[in-house]
């Protein structure tokens, strides 16, 4: 199957999964939020992200000002983005496989796919009719023996785990792949043995986390030092007042500012494609060239098993990914309301403004028409203190055990899981997470639940206008 029609096949059932999630019952109230309800999703056509037709064609996802080279680099890049990769290279010296010894998928978008490719974790398409979790079949493809850890469920958000600690007690933090190679038919003699998740959860030792969505993010690369911390200054009395701080992720190396991740630990969206290259699906590139869990028997490939030098056309998987996330477009909300202009207003007045920061401004870009662009990604990219509720145990780089990067709120209207590990569907009681004993969002979450049950309503029915 080529390419293209690979990637239609999976954008239509992307759609299906994405129409079906808009037509879910409303959530129950949070408490203390009496008839205040999260309406889910919102309907219609996926807000970002490429679109399929059945013939393959590619339609839209990319920026709107993109030239005709510049729109081919970014339909390559959702191409390779949407390939299902096996265990070895074929034919030898493409760099197309390679594959484990470890994964958590077979495809990038098999992970970010809602509400389209490029986007976050799918899941059920109605509470009645579950959309089964794509790890699932992974997990199984070509004869695996991979058991499910019992924190992959049909219903459930596709999920990563870390543990927390060694066994010796020391700091670990690190991805421990969900599956291995063992029993693929691409992948014979290999007897690698899963990790012992049902252990580790019993000693409260596995952490998760979602993918993050990957529109859009050719301007937050783009977005200068300087202007990002002139933001986190701004409001500094308001800020101080409600005990919000925040600080940046810096690279070690050269000083600067790193915006991605959860904990926002990679400097580069190079960076960034070429771990999740490697750390999910086991795939050595020019960024990380060493494989993981080499043991004898299931190590097939010579490395790095993707590498622009080895590419036929000069285009290494891991340039196609970058060019994609690069290139796309961010999501585009829907048009205010009434109440939804509410919403926003309510928003603004409890505060969640001071760390969602609506508006930014890139710098000068290469790309066409992507020089001084204001978007709106609802986040200041700052790392802040989010309490002991959601503490994950897990440093990277300066972000501490309880630290997050503020997550960007565009696109969150179609989103399905919310907050690191996607413990909850519902955005009202993500809000009530956001407070616990060290939380900077504490007064700010009081403040929600001060405003009158209409106002809390509009601001959710906001949030799920982005």
């Amino acid at each position: 199957m080529t390419h293209w029609k690979k990637f239609a096949a999976i954008a239509t059932v992307l759609s299906a999964v994405a129409l079906a999630s808009s037509q879910r019952a409303p959530r129950d109230s949070g408490p203390g939020n009496s008839g205040v309800r999260d309406t889910g999703p919102r309907s219609g056509p996926a807000a970002a992200g490429a679109v399929a037709a059945s013939d393959g064609t590619l339609t839209g996802g990319f920026y709107p000002t993109l030239n005709a080279a510049e729109q081919a680099a970014f339909a390559n890049g959702v191409a390779q983005f949407a390939e299902d990769e096996g265990v070895p290279d074929q034919p030898p010296g493409t760099g197309n496989g390679g594959l484990g010894p470890g994964f958590n998928s077979t495809s990038c978008s098999s992970c970010h796919a809602q509400p389209a490719v490029l986007g976050s974790s799918p899941g059920p398409t109605s509470p009645q009719v579950p959309q089964p979790n794509p790890q699932i079949a992974a997990a199984a493809a070509l004869g695996a023996t991979n058991v499910l850890p019992p924190f992959i469920t049909a219903g459930g958000p596709v999920r990563e785990a870390r543990f927390v600690r060694n066994p010796d007690g020391t700091p670990d933090g690190g991805v421990h792949n969900l599956f291995n190679i063992t029993g693929r038919s691409d992948a014979p003699g290999c007897n690698l043995a899963q990790p012992d998740f049902k252990r580790q959860l019993a000693a409260n030792n596995v952490i998760f986390r979602i993918p993050t969505p990957l529109f859009g993010l050719g301007l937050v690369d783009n977005t200068p030092d300087p202007l990002l911390k002139t933001n986190l200054a701004q409001n500094g009395d308001r800020k101080a007042e409600l005990g919000i701080r925040g600080r940046f992720n810096f690279s070690g190396n050269d000083g600067t500012i790193s915006k991605f991740g959860w904990k926002a630990q990679n400097k580069s969206l190079t960076l960034f494609a070429g771990e999740a290259y490697n750390v999910e699906m086991g795939i050595t590139n020019d960024v990380m060239p060493n494989e993981r869990n080499a043991v004898t028997g299931c190590v097939f490939n010579a490395t790095p098993e993707d590498s622009h030098s080895e590419s036929p056309t000069g285009i290494s998987d891991l340039d196609a990914f970058v060019d994609a996330m690069r290139l796309s477009a961010p999501p585009t909300p829907a048009p205010p309301t009434p109440d939804t202009v509410a919403g926003q207003n309510a928003f603004e007045k409890v505060g969640c403004n001071l760390c969602h920061s609506e508006t930014l401004t890139t710098t000068q870009s290469v790309f066409t028409g992507m020089t001084n662009v204001t978007y709106h990604p609802f986040s200041d990219f700052a790392l802040h203190h989010m309490g002991t509720n959601l503490a994950d145990g897990v440093s990277q780089g300066a972000a501490g055990p309880d630290e997050f990067r503020t997550a960007p709120l565009w696109g969150v209207g179609q989103r399905l899981y919310f907050l690191h590990d996607g413990r909850t569907a519902d955005l009202l009681n993500a809000i009530q997470q956001h407070s616990s004993q060290g939380s900077e969002a504490n007064r700010v979450v009081h403040r929600f639940n001060s405003l009158s049950p209409a106002e809390q309503q509009s601001l959710l029915n906001f949030l799920r206008s982005l």
